[in-house]
């Protein structure tokens, strides 16, 4: 947690309080769209993808409702970021960040 060093204590939600989250990012590459449910039923849900260290998980989160509609297509690589990972080693809160540019 950051504390603002000139703010008293309060019992209670404050700007003075901040939770530092410490983010990491990695690359995959798509291997299928999922369908979504609810809000997006009709476009994507998630994708499906494989990292760089052979893990297949789903990303379901991190995407505008313009790339719902036009997902990137199956093949591209993504750059997504995550918190840590769990004991299975699936990247923890993944979320889409953008599609990795070219050289």
């Amino acid at each position: 947690m950051l504390h603002k060093g000139s703010a008293f204590y309060q019992a209670k939600r404050s700007k003075d309080l901040m939770k530092l989250k410490k983010y990491q990012d990695a690359e995959a590459v798509i291997l299928q769209h999922l369908p979504g449910k609810g809000r997006n039923k009709g476009r994507l849900g998630a994708i499906l993808v494989k990292a760089e260290d052979g893990t297949i998980f789903k990303i379901g989160s991190g995407f505008s409702d313009l790339e719902r509609d036009n997902p990137p297509a199956i093949g591209t690589i993504i750059t997504y970021q995550y918190i840590g990972k769990t004991k299975n080693g699936i990247p923890r809160f993944a979320s889409f960040m953008r599609i990795k540019d070219a050289f």
